[in-house]
């Protein structure tokens, strides 16, 4: 009774957790995420608290201040062009109507080919309707947007803390454990951190290889912007597998507006460049970074990003994609530890287990042997001595 009733509490508690976890996912993605960007940059951390500042708060303060610094830069990057864009287009926009209204110019030409202003005096009522349900997916947006940036905000501060309290927090808990298991334990997080780091080195290699590869190709066919697009092409990628495409689609759009010549073969060199980064570059040089097989890379993204989409939807996967190739080194060296760990222990080796190529045990065996016969020479030596003495 007391095996079936422990039994049945532990699949409860077992239930339990997993419906917590499930209702807490969101909560669970961001710690994840913030965790993930904090083991990133506890390198760094550990650098500047070497060579710069001896303490640690100073030291991620430095670290804290110069990812802000591109943050803040990048945003600027690519919001200074989008700015300008839009402002001319605002104050063009009367000019734009004028010529629309005169038949002046391609506008007008195309306003009075197409009647379109005859159809518009038509339509007004239906266009009126359109204006009004368009503000309904335009809240919707600005909702998301709005909780991105409180994503953004709480995963930042996360990572701020985590940076923080990391050392207290591991010291603390390799205080609970013995010395030879906290040995082991910090044997294996040091090899999951040499996976993650590794990780992100073979992506920021792929990422920059895909940058340049776009840059030279716009740079050749002559559309605007080619480094703002190398750029944007490069943090995109860090997505594995699908980061290509989303990264490419606004690129090759682009570009098309631009000339439909460079769109298409911008278009071209996107699918080309993507399915040799995914089948070849990133098997490849995640293997020697993270030192895991190249077909363990390609199914860990697969497998993370549809469980991760499963979970958490679009999020989930992005961040499931993100974190399948490190989970996987993760998973290879916990793994192979755990296989150590409950091997068989090795048996002893008796003292006469002596072979011809071990000359040592014989050595040792032999003396033993004589040794006794020494003393069974003085047990008898005694006997007769004492037997003489009672004649």
């Amino acid at each position: 009774m007391r095996t079936i009733v422990t039994a049945v509490l532990v699949v409860a508690f077992f239930y339990l957790s997993g419906k917590l976890i499930y209702r807490l996912r969101d909560v669970v993605l961001l710690i994840v995420v913030a965790g993930f960007v904090a083991l990133l940059l506890n390198p760094i951390v550990q650098i500047v608290q070497r060579y710069v500042v001896r303490r640690r708060g100073y030291a991620v303060a430095i670290v804290t201040l110069i990812a802000l610094l591109m943050f803040f830069g990048l945003a600027y990057a690519f919001g200074s062009p989008l700015v300008g864009a839009t402002t001319s287009f605002a104050n063009k926009l009367p000019s734009y109507v004028a010529s629309a209204q005169t038949g002046r110019g391609w506008i007008g030409h195309l306003a009075t080919k197409y009647h379109v202003q005859h159809w518009v005096s038509q339509n007004a009522p239906k266009l009126t309707t359109y204006a009004q349900d368009l503000t309904k997916p335009v809240l919707s947006i600005g909702s998301a947007a709005a909780s991105l940036l409180i994503q953004l905000l709480t995963i930042f501060v996360l990572v701020l803390l985590l940076m923080l309290e990391g050392p207290r927090l591991r010291r603390g808990f390799l205080g609970l454990l013995s010395p030879s298991h906290a040995d082991e334990v910090t044997t294996v997080s040091a090899e999951v951190n040499r996976a993650v780091v590794g990780y992100m080195l073979g992506n920021f290699l792929t990422s920059i290889i895909c940058g340049l590869v776009v840059f030279v190709t716009l740079m050749i066919v002559g559309v605007p912007y080619p480094l703002l697009w190398a750029l944007w092409v490069a943090l995109v990628d860090f997505l594995p597998m699908i980061g290509g495409a989303l990264a490419g689609i606004p690129t090759v759009l682009f570009a098309a507006i631009h000339s439909l010549t460079a769109g298409i073969i911008t278009l071209v060199v996107f699918l080309v460049y993507t399915q040799i980064e995914n089948h070849i570059l990133n098997p490849v040089i995640m293997s020697k970074t993270v030192r895991i097989s190249p077909l363990l890379v390609l199914l860990s993204v697969l497998i993370g990003a549809s469980i991760g989409s499963w979970i958490g939807g679009i999020f989930g996967g992005f961040v499931a994609a993100l974190l399948a190739i490190p989970a996987a080194g993760a998973f290879q060296v916990i793994t192979r530890e755990a296989w150590r760990l409950s091997g068989p222990p090795l048996r002893d080796i008796p003292d006469d287990a002596g072979t011809d190529s071990d000359p040592a045990p014989i050595a040792g065996t032999a003396q033993a042997e004589a040794e006794d016969a020494a003393e069974d020479e003085a047990e008898t030596k005694s006997e007769a001595i004492s037997a003489n003495q009672r004649e």
